[in-house]
């Protein structure tokens, strides 16, 4: 996976905005303006993600290119070097993983809100 396919799969997840609001290099996804990802978009790809604590874990013991979210929590996060490793089909089940977690954890208003989109 590189940047353009990365991103043109999270944009065409519903109500999914980006932005960069730290800087220039680190672009953010967001769900109803909930991050779910962020990457850089310069040097080696790399993606945080929101996990449950012990998937979290679990994935960074069993893939060397699984780590633990860099400044993030990293109960919650991981930071996946993307360096052709692990598969798209899997790094995309990642994505919609922490797309799922961000949405899990809105209010019902919110939730109900994304699914009249």
């Amino acid at each position: 996976m590189n940047i353009e396919k990365l991103r043109e799969y999270c944009l065409s997840m519903k109500a999914v905005s980006e932005s960069f609001p730290f800087d220039e290099e680190i672009l953010v996804f967001k769900v109803l303006d909930k991050m779910f990802l962020l990457t850089n978009i310069t040097g080696e790809l790399r993606m945080n993600v929101k996990c449950e604590p012990e998937k979290a874990i679990e994935l960074r013991e069993t893939y060397l290119s699984v780590l633990p979210g860099y400044h993030m929590n990293k109960k919650y996060w991981n930071t996946v070097v993307i360096d052709g490793s692990i598969s798209d089909k899997q790094l995309e089940e990642w994505i919609n993983d922490s797309y799922d977690e961000v949405v899990k954890k809105m209010s019902k208003k919110k939730q109900n809100e994304l699914g009249n989109l």
